[in-house]
């Protein structure tokens, strides 16, 4: 197949990448602690650790994992945590066992939680104690067998860990009130596994890296099967990209987006950690002025995020007053970049918002802009190295010249599939092997892609993706409620939010009541950002819910 865009690459950008130049994700690890010992690696609340003394802290949990939990090959294990030094360390420790790290967000209900667990067949869970309630609630139910515990300051020097674990438990009561027994303390694990001998594990591409839980195509979520081909390649693919614009061993990223989304996982952890960056870890990057006065200490050079994440930011007192002369290169990714925002992120750092796309199911990069581009150019880039991108038909075939099609992808990047459902896996993929999309998209003649519209109904909320009928699931169980359709609608803040439209059948219903149970059920990106009550759902004459005309209500 004919790949126009070469012409577009950046000098010196090879077009094909060689998959062969690590076997795993873990040897991408050793050979960064290798070359970087003593350099930075992974920084948070002010602490920061080497590479040497990451690597130190990911053999004891290794060891510990396969010693006293017996874990073996293929087990795999969940990681429940926002962006704190235990989340690499957990991810790489769980990896150098030779598991497989199931990435959950830590602000799922017990619902979504219990889905994922039961789903993936986890042995083994590490979580913040702020959310163990949540794992207590639906343990019974899953195949858990080990739980390990951890606190908010617990890798930091003391006395700050024990002040910020006081403050957040007993101050700002974040941490509710739970019950797990034989769950092991993260402190008391790095000790007793620091004592034990790991036994290394002979991994390969077919391997698999990653669970990662996505909605895919329609419903609740279904698990990404990367493999570590995949997560090589897609590094290997975005550093190859990126290597005109980066040196080794000095770069500073800033890692806001949690390392539980793929997005930050590739593209900050991986990809920079090849690098031998240093990754500041931004926990609570909601608390937009905690944030700023952050950013007004660190001369950082890159920064990725979402179109929201940006937008709060210029919109934050102290924002333009930050010190931007070290930073070349911000990528955004997870949603659209709305060209306002672009424009006024350039106005005020003089670093250009560079667009790139990508999916779960790709690991995430397909396509990305150059990074010397002037300007926002309202695309999503040029497919990036041994990737190749094509538009199709409705019947599924090819389309040529400046016509929109779906946009379908092949690449070394692309999942093995999804976790125990070949009947959705067959859904995504062509017959000849192509991953679907479910985006409109068209190419210009210098061959960057532009997404046009969206075939999945599906909602993008600050980056993540939600699913109108997992929604709607929810909220017809509520006895009060008769029928409900949901759809996005744009916002300011977020890009989209999510609307519902419900039938009710107990007039007694309010707005209010119906929100507070979302809310218990539903993760905060996913609850109703409006509710409105109807008489009638609008249908098809086979009884499904016309979306297209709730739009128009």
């Amino acid at each position: 197949m004919d790949r126009p865009w070469l012409n577009s690459y950046p000098d010196g950008i090879n077009a094909d990448i060689d998959i062969n130049t690590y076997s795993s994700v873990v040897e991408i690890f050793e050979k960064s602690v290798k070359e970087f010992g003593d350099k930075p690696s992974f920084s948070n609340f002010g602490k920061t650790l080497s590479y040497n003394e990451f690597a130190l802290a990911t053999t004891a949990i290794a060891a510990y994992l396969q010693n006293t939990f017996g874990l073996v090959k293929g087990d795999r294990v969940a990681i429940m945590m926002p962006n704190l030094l235990q989340n690499p360390v957990s991810i790489f420790g769980v990896l150098r066992a030779g598991l497989t790290v199931v990435n959950t967000n830590p602000l799922y209900t017990a619902r979504e939680l219990r889905h994922q667990l039961k789903d993936s067949g986890a042995k083994a869970i590490i979580v913040v104690e702020n959310f163990a309630d949540i794992v207590e609630e639906v343990i019974a139910d899953t195949k858990v067998e080990h739980v390990i515990v951890t606190k908010m300051g617990d890798m930091l020097d003391f006395p700050k860990s024990m002040i910020i674990n006081l403050v957040v438990k007993h101050l700002k009561k974040m941490v509710p009130d739970f019950s797990l027994p034989n769950a092991v303390p993260f402190k008391a694990m790095l000790s007793e596994g620091a004592q034990q001998t790991l036994t290394p594990i002979s991994l390969t591409h077919d391997d698999l890296a990653f669970l990662q839980y996505t909605g895919g195509t329609t419903g609740v979520a279904k698990g990404a099967m990367l493999t570590h081909k995949n997560m090589v390649a897609n590094m290997l693919q975005a550093s190859e990209w990126i290597k005109n614009n980066v040196i080794n061993g000095q770069e500073i990223v800033i890692t806001a987006l949690p390392l539980y989304h793929i997005f930050s996982l590739t593209a900050n952890c991986l990809v920079f950690m090849e690098a031998g960056a240093k990754n500041i870890l931004i926990t609570n990057p909601r608390d937009f002025e905690g944030f700023v006065k952050e950013l007004s200490s660190i001369p950082f050079t890159v920064m990725t995020g979402v179109n929201t994440l940006f937008n709060a930011l210029i919109n934050t007192k102290g924002f333009n007053d930050i010190d931007f002369s070290n930073l070349k290169i911000t990528l955004g990714g997870g949603m659209s970049v709305q060209p306002a925002v672009a424009a006024q992120w350039k106005q005020i750092t003089a670093c250009t918002l560079v667009e790139a796309f990508g999916l779960t199911e790709t690991s995430p990069a397909a396509c990305i802009n150059p990074l010397d581009l002037k300007e926002y150019n309202g695309s999503i880039g040029l497919p990036i190295p041994s990737t190749y991108c094509k538009l199709i038909d409705d019947e599924g075939n090819d389309i040529a010249g400046g016509k929109a099609g779906e946009l379908c992808i092949k690449g070394p990047q692309v999942m093995q599939g999804y976790w125990n459902l070949p009947e959705e896996t067959a859904n995504v993929f062509t017959k000849d092997g192509w991953l679907k999309t479910g985006d409109v998209a068209k190419m210009d003649g210098n061959g960057f892609f532009y997404i046009v519209d969206r075939i999945k109904d599906m909602i993008l909320v600050s980056g993540f993706n939600v699913y109108p009928s997992e929604i709607e699931n929810v909220i017809v169980e509520h006895d009060s409620v008769l029928e409900c359709g949901v759809i996005g609608v744009p916002d300011e803040k977020r890009g989209e939010a999510v609307k519902a439209f419900v039938v009710k059948k107990d007039d007694a219903l309010t707005e209010a009541t119906l929100l507070a149970y979302c809310k218990e059920n539903l993760t905060g990106y996913k609850t109703p950002h409006k509710i409105v009550f109807i008489q009638e759902l609008p249908k098809t004459n086979v009884g499904k819910v016309l979306r297209r005309e709730l739009r128009s209500l």
